[in-house]
């Protein structure tokens, strides 16, 4: 299952997910140039797919989604001094999370389960 997220903004979307996360640009699709953006990012094995278009996923949703290596994705995060996020590493009674909110109001959670790496 790959989680479709909804984005206002191209360059916001790239600065977000690609800057701040460090996610990849797998491919990129507009059916015209002044049309909106449907692209897909990974980081290791995660896929994302970020969509301009109004009809594919609702603003505001929540994905889950599993990580390996979740303290080491935290360092990174807390380094980079994104603005206006400063997201901590919560402990839960089945894992890990590093829980943020993207510049459209989606929330993503990023957690690495119990038993990934003997939490």
């Amino acid at each position: 299952m790959i989680p479709v997220i909804r984005s206002f903004d191209a360059d916001k979307a790239r600065e977000f997910y690609l800057g701040y996360l460090g996610f990849a640009v797998d491919w990129e699709h507009r059916f015209a140039p002044d049309l909106p953006l449907y692209m897909q990012v990974s980081r290791s094995d995660c896929l994302l797919h970020v969509s301009g278009h109004h009809g594919d996923a609702t603003p505001g949703g929540r994905s889950f989604i599993r990580i390996e290596g979740i303290k080491a994705f935290h360092g990174e995060l807390k380094a980079k001094h994104y603005p206006n996020l400063n997201p901590g590493l919560d402990r839960k009674p089945w894992g890990l999370e590093v829980n943020l909110t993207d510049p459209f109001g989606n929330r993503l959670t990023f957690c690495e389960q119990r038993g990934q790496d003997g939490n």
